[in-house]
């Protein structure tokens, strides 16, 4: 199998409501939207491999039931500043701040956000992958 993701498909209780979030407050760019679909160019990706209770745990939510789905989707900035702009958008757009941007163990700067159905977004500043 060659390394990649090609696509990482949210389910959504709303179509129009998430295509709003992610077009209109996060700023993506819709390639295709049909009736049921809307797909996202989204450029290079990272696929990373952590132990679910550790996420939960770096998330700050449970590890079962409500709040946490296994997976935690990952949007590097180039600053800190940028960490903490993206998380108050996101916010101010209808997603919920779960974990407000902080110095992380790594050396790095990160929060976390949900989006409108509840899937987890990490925004971090990471000085070991710089951002070109």
């Amino acid at each position: 199998m060659e390394p990649r993701v090609s696509f990482i498909t949210l389910g959504v209780a709303d179509l129009a409501v998430s295509l709003h979030f992610y077009r209109d407050i996060l700023g993506l760019t819709p390639r295709k939207i049909h009736d049921d679909v809307v797909f996202f160019a989204m450029g290079a990706s990272w696929l990373a491999l952590y132990p679910r209770h550790l996420l939960a745990l770096d998330a700050g939510v449970a590890e079962t039931g409500h709040g946490f789905r296994g997976v935690a989707l990952a949007h590097n900035v180039r600053s800190q500043a940028e960490v903490d702009q993206l998380l108050h958008i996101a916010q101010e757009g209808g997603g919920k701040l779960i974990k407000p941007a902080q110095p992380t163990s790594w050396g790095g700067y990160a929060g976390y956000f949900a989006d409108p159905d509840g899937h987890l977004w990490e925004v971090a500043w990471n000085p070991e992958f710089p951002i070109d």
